[in-house]
């Protein structure tokens, strides 16, 4: 037995040294690849030498003689920071992840070669003017030059990934910074997905008229109706009830129905100004990653100094400031996506059907290659509407006619592509009118672009407006039949249609993703909006005052009251409030009075400190799943976060929406307020099996942590405790400072989405500027820098926005200077 015990010590011994060996082999590895901030290289390829100064955020200020040196500069910095995330992008674009991932990531690749955005990225270099394309060379260079010395001087291939997910660093190439651009247009573009749920809705629902309580148009003068969508396709058979969806494939940049994005952007003229200068807020909202999608940095350029938020394989701040302008971003949700059913020959399954009769596919073979299984050849094929989707992708088969395949038509599937050098001219415009100017040229993705100089104040619609027939018979709601002359695309609108607004006499413009315009179709711009809610508490902010600082402009960013719940809480508490009499201790009647005791007292505001919000938040989604689930059976799982307009069209019974409380499956006639208990009771009792029954003792904060997850390696046991970064956060679905709920799985209060860039400019003092983003410069998990502004964010601090060049090198923490041989 002795023996046998010193043996079993010995093994023990030695796997515990083993693994010490190991972590420690582990970590030697992964450090190589830290970058050095405080060096000197030389680099060939410039026109003189780059200095680069990391302040003790890590943000970098890139100073050279000539601006083609300055982007080479930020390639560089990109790729020692994000080069992971660079490449990872690039391969989604291009529909390579399966050569790194395997047989999990085809379904990801099949879609993006099919939409073949990489293809128009590589076309579209030519459409852009000379000093983008220069800029474009500048910084592959620069990106090139990194990977250059990863290889030469062996630093850890350049990320940890890298030994995990083993492939060569191809050199990186102008189109490569056009295709990221269209992969964020993809995540950022969610209309075809709502016409996916529209169609889905109205094949499921018993009453096709009830599609205007489930999916409402936000409040403004109505449409003409839209046709059931069975009666567009009489004779061919569409499914009549609902499944359930299919889950997403892994790393598929598209977004889900309602997380394509979101975001604010106000501005205060001078008269509205306490310091007389004009005044900018933007925080664009994104899905939360680890690192962000946002890099700081600073260019000193020939016009000037620029600083903001940049994407790493793009060389252009896309917002921020200059010495002279500033400017914010928001999605516009811009209907710039159509669906169309395509009919087949029934005798050529290679020709579909046109106005003109019938007509043969444009076709394209590719293949992908998967790692550690045999390459899948595809067929790629183009209709004269667009790409030919897969059948599956979305559920798209739920609602195509067998037999039928489906095209996507969308305003960045073109060649002629200039939103690059959109952005360039942009960053370097003077003045207001200069840059109104130079977004003409934006493309895709269309945006809300808010604007400030030292005088004026404005807001456009960017991006190509799609110029629809007015006799389309679905007006680019739900997918339409592809052969109907109507329903096709007649080029887009000129510039001239896109939406402005220049200096109001109120002296304040903004924009949640409201509805910004009331013009008929098809000049209409959207149908479906971002916002009805987060605008009214903008509105009752921006209108509290007289004039406004730095300071009121940050506190709305963070305010975290929500109208929804200050609007629906009366109407469906109305009959459950201060009725019936006292509950014993232990009961669920006594549980139920003590949840809406809290909610009676409470002010709407999203605090994470709070358990009314958690109480609220519970309620409303246990409401919204009675209401519906027994109209349209499964499909109810994918609406995933509660409508405010839909509860108070049901308990304002407008137009006779009240009938959805009735429950079609039971005997009784159920009312609004017997809903309303059940699901409070409902909530109740999830709550309890989760958080637990002492109802004071919750805290919104632990239900609605943000996690930032790291794409790949998010959700690897044990890893993802190091790589993802977790924070209790406040906010909402509808507060101003938003943090979108992930309405799944097991924690559908958990925060995805929300701003991972926050930035306020005042141009009475243009340096007392402050930003962030909500992680950190690096993408290393090692470094400092990958998650110490995420502290920061989370408790609603910024960072000092800065001009100043002895002010970045007075806080230095690294010095780089890439020089000539």
């Amino acid at each position: 037995m002795a023996t046998l015990f010193r043996w079993l010590l010995r093994l023990v011994s030695v796997t515990i040294l083993l693994g010490i060996l190991g972590v420690g082999l582990a970590y030697y590895l992964a450090s190589r690849s830290l970058p050095d901030y405080d060096k000197t290289l030389e680099v060939a390829g410039t026109a003189g030498d780059i200095e680069i100064v990391r302040d003790n955020a890590g943000v970098p200020h890139i100073f050279a003689p000539v601006d083609r040196d300055v982007y080479f500069g930020l390639g560089y910095v990109h790729a020692q920071d994000r080069l992971w995330q660079m490449t990872l992008l690039r391969r989604t674009a291009q529909g390579r992840l399966s050569e790194l991932f395997g047989r999990r990531t085809v379904e990801t690749d099949t879609l993006m070669r099919r939409l073949d955005l990489y293809t128009h990225a590589r076309m579209s270099v030519e459409a852009q003017d000379d000093e983008t394309r220069d800029a474009l060379e500048a910084y592959a260079a620069g990106v090139n030059a990194r990977i250059e010395e990863i290889n030469s001087d062996s630093l850890g291939r350049g990320a940890p990934e890298f030994f995990l997910f083993n492939a060569p660093i191809a050199p990186w190439q102008p189109a490569d910074s056009l295709a990221v651009i269209k992969l964020m247009a993809l995540q950022l573009s969610g209309n075809f997905r709502d016409e996916i749920l529209r169609a889905r809705t109205s094949l499921a629902l018993p009453d096709p008229e009830m599609i205007e309580d489930i999916l409402p148009d936000i409040p403004g003068p109505g449409i003409a109706e839209l046709p059931e969508y069975a009666a567009l396709f009489p004779e061919k058979p569409l499914p009549r009830f609902a499944e359930a969806s299919r889950p997403a494939p892994a790393l598929m940049p598209v977004a889900p129905p309602g997380m394509a994005g979101a975001s604010n952007a106000w501005a205060a003229a001078p008269e509205r100004s306490a310091g007389a200068g004009t005044l900018l807020a933007n925080d664009p909202h994104l899905g939360f990653t680890a690192p962000s999608t946002w890099y700081l940095a600073r260019l000193q350029l020939s016009s000037g100094g620029v600083i903001g938020g940049t994407i790493p394989g793009v060389p252009a701040v896309m917002l921020g400031r200059s010495e002279h302008i500033a400017w914010g971003l928001t999605s516009s949700y811009l209907d710039d996506q159509d669906l169309y059913i395509e009919e087949l020959d029934p005798e050529n399954p290679e020709r579909y059907r046109t106005p003109d009769g019938y007509k043969s596919f444009r076709t394209r073979r590719s293949i992908v290659d998967i790692k550690g299984a045999p390459p899948v050849t595809l067929t790629l094929r183009w209709t004269d509407n667009g790409p030919v989707l897969p059948r599956k992708a979305f559920d798209l088969d739920r609602i195509t006619p067998q037999g039928d395949v489906v095209s996507l038509a969308w305003t960045a599937l073109g060649d002629k592509d200039s939103s690059m050098s959109a952005a360039i001219g942009l960053m370097k415009a003077q003045t207001v009118d200069a840059a109104l100017e130079a977004s003409k040229a934006f493309v895709a993705p269309s945006q809300m672009l808010t604007l400030i100089d030292d005088q004026h104040i404005a807001m456009k619609l960017i991006g190509a407006m799609p110029a629809r027939d007015p006799q389309s018979q679905t007006q680019g709601r739900m997918p339409s039949p592809g052969w109907i002359a109507a329903n096709r695309w007649q080029g887009t609108l000129p510039d001239s249609d896109n939406p402005v607004f220049r200096d109001p006499k109120g002296g304040i413009l903004g924009n949640t993703n409201n509805k910004i315009i009331d013009r008929p179709f098809p000049r209409h711009v959207s149908f479906d909006w971002g916002d009805s809610q987060r605008i009214m508490r903008w509105q009752a902010l921006m209108q509290g005052r007289e004039v406004h600082t730095r300071d009121s402009f940050i506190e709305a960013q963070l305010d975290t009251v929500s109208p929804a719940a200050r609007t629906l809480l009366p109407l469906i508490g109305r009959d459950l409030w201060f009725t019936g009499e006292a509950a014993p201790e232990g009961t669920p009647l006594r549980q139920r009075e003590r949840a809406l005791d809290l909610l009676a007292e409470w002010n709407g505001e999203m605090n994470e400190h709070l358990p009314e919000p958690l109480i609220y938040a519970a309620w409303l989604r246990a409401l919204q799943d009675r209401l519906i689930r027994d109209e349209i059976g499964p499909l109810a799982d994918e609406y995933t976060h509660v409508d405010p307009l839909f509860i108070e069209r049901v308990f304002r019974n407008i137009d006779g929406a009240g009938k959805w409380c009735d429950v079609l499956r039971s005997a009784p006639k159920e009312t609004c307020t017997d809903i309303a208990r059940m699901a409070l009771d409902d909530a109740l009792v999830r709550l309890g099996e989760r958080y637990g029954t002492q109802l004071e003792s919750l805290r919104w904060g632990d239900a609605h942590q943000a996690t930032h997850k790291h794409s790949v390696l998010g959700d690897v046991p044990l890893l993802n405790y190091f790589v993802n970064i977790r924070q209790t956060t406040s906010g909402g679905d509808f507060t101003l400072q938003r943090g979108v709920t992930s309405g799944t799985g097991n924690d559908p209060f958990a925060n995805v989405h929300g701003a991972t860039y926050r930035g306020v400019y005042d141009f009475a003092d243009p340096d007392s500027s402050v930003f962030i983003i909500s992680t950190g410069e690096s993408g290393h998990l090692l470094s400092r820098h990958y998650d110490d502004m995420g502290t920061l964010w989370r408790r609603g601090e910024y960072l000092p926005m800065s001009l100043d060049e002895d002010l970045a090198r007075a806080a230095s923490v690294g010095v780089t200077h890439l020089v000539k041989p």
